[in-house]
């Protein structure tokens, strides 16, 4: 993994099981289930996943970049205009946040720190 380069991709789904086969039987694209509501792909070109959402998918990319330190990218990101949308949290893996950027769009910043 390289500092401050996109990473990850994750999209919504209002259903894994049928995005899983979609995907799998289009694509040849692998999956690992990480419980009911989330499921990672692999060979697609760039790793990512599918997170389950009840709601309207209307956007459902989240860009995911990684960085060798959380803390400093997210003091960085406020003081340029970021806003924060989701607290530094843990998942099976490493950490992450989520950020709008100064124009609205959304992203995500992961470490295994």
């Amino acid at each position: 993994m390289k500092n401050n380069q996109i990473n990850y991709i994750e999209f919504k789904s209002n259903n894994i099981q049928k995005t899983k086969e979609f995907y799998s039987t289009i694509f040849n694209w692998k999956f690992t289930d990480y419980g009911p509501n989330y499921v990672a792909f692999s060979q697609s070109g760039l790793e990512g996943g599918f997170e389950f959402s009840s709601e309207k998918i209307i956007n459902g990319c989240l860009v995911v970049l990684y960085a060798d330190n959380l803390k400093i990218v997210k003091e960085k990101i406020i003081s340029f205009g970021g806003i924060i949308t989701k607290e530094i949290f843990k998942f099976p893996g490493g950490k992450r946040f989520h950020f709008l950027d100064i124009t609205g769009n959304e992203l995500a910043v992961w470490s295994e720190e």
